[in-house]
């Protein structure tokens, strides 16, 4: 988990990110972006939507191992990120790493 959580703040950092849940949501239906990553206690009818359209679109979606406060805290934010959307990873490897995971 400390992998993916240098990696997201590198990711944050250095690429271009968005966060929140309608913007993962719109980015799945678009399948413009690269990676999805949904937090743990992501409401459950948000997170079937935003797997629904990854899947149709092809974008890989990564099931963040924590709450919402702990995503936030990864990214380097003072808030609570249910899902944020990764249209560029920038420096960060975490492509690589949630292939890994996924494979």
């Amino acid at each position: 988990m400390a992998d993916i959580n240098k990696a997201l703040t590198i990711a944050v950092k250095t690429g271009k990110v968005s966060f929140g849940a309608n913007n993962a949501l719109k980015s799945a239906k678009a399948g413009k972006v690269r990676l999805i990553v949904v937090a743990s206690n992501c409401p459950e009818e948000i997170q079937k939507d935003i797997k629904y359209h990854c899947k149709f679109s092809k974008v890989p979606l990564f099931l963040y191992n924590g709450a919402s406060l702990e995503l936030g805290r990864a990214c380097g934010k003072l808030f609570l990120i249910s899902a944020l959307s990764i249209r560029d990873p920038g420096d960060s490897d975490i492509l690589k790493l949630v292939a890994e995971r996924n494979v």
